[in-house]
């Protein structure tokens, strides 16, 4: 699932996020959100978020298990 829609993306959810340093590379990291710092409904670039250790980037895939 997308991360561009704010109310698809809870604390507690497993998700892949791409860092600012690796937005040309694509390189996905995966993690527990614990903090929605986007503010508005949608982002076309994915909601933006931080991890439970710290990390900070926009969310590329919400994972389901």
């Amino acid at each position: 699932m997308s991360g561009q829609k704010r109310e698809a993306i809870k604390p507690g959810a497993k998700v892949d996020i791409v860092l600012k340093q690796d937005q040309r590379s694509g390189k996905l990291t995966r993690g527990v959100v614990k903090d929605l710092l986007t503010k508005s409904a949608s982002h076309p670039h994915g909601i933006k978020v931080r991890l439970e250790d710290g990390q900070v980037g926009r969310v590329k895939n919400i994972i389901t298990d």
